[in-house]
């Protein structure tokens, strides 16, 4: 790789590394192939990615930066996951690490904090971007059915009071 190359790699990291809601460093010595392939699918599916980069190079684009302390991560065959939201690549990376003993996770960043495994895992058990969506339209929306609900049971209470008014004069 001649340094034109090295730059660019550099500066596309430093991009990643800003931008990235979260990202999670892992070794994955002794992973085949088919095993990194399935990875980098999982990744996919949820928006992230998987990069391999040399760690002297990664650790350039970290300088200056509010995570260059994650550097320190960055020691042996090591990988980076990745995604926009801060959640998605953590819970892809954790769900991965259960199912395959060779990818282990050392750590990550999220923000401009570093984080640890067991801070990944705690990032992985968040509901991802999709779900606190959903619970907070179920949440508006809870009020609103209950207002309608509150305002047609008086209604139908005098609708069932005066059917039995009616009821008893026929009878």
């Amino acid at each position: 790789m001649d340094r034109a190359q090295k730059e660019k790699l550099v500066e596309d990291l430093g991009q990643i590394f800003e931008s990235s809601g979260v990202v999670v460093v892992a070794h994955y010595e002794g992973m085949t192939v088919k095993q990194m392939q399935d990875l980098r699918a999982r990744m996919r599916v949820v928006g992230g990615s998987v990069r391999v980069a040399k760690n002297t190079l990664a650790k350039i684009a970290l300088e200056g930066k509010a995570i260059a302390k994650m550097g320190d991560l960055l020691a042996g065959m090591t990988v980076l996951t990745f995604s926009e939201d801060p959640v998605a690549a953590a819970k892809v990376s954790e769900g991965y690490a259960k199912d395959n003993e060779r990818f282990v996770i050392l750590g990550g960043a999220m923000g401009g904090t570093v984080l640890d495994p067991v801070g990944v895992k705690a990032v992985a058990s968040l509901p991802s971007r999709e779900e606190l969506l959903a619970q907070i339209a179920s949440m508006i929306g809870a009020p609103a059915s209950n207002i309608a609900g509150a305002i047609g049971a008086p209604a139908s209470n005098i609708a069932g009071i005066l059917s039995t008014i009616e009821d008893k004069a026929a009878a």
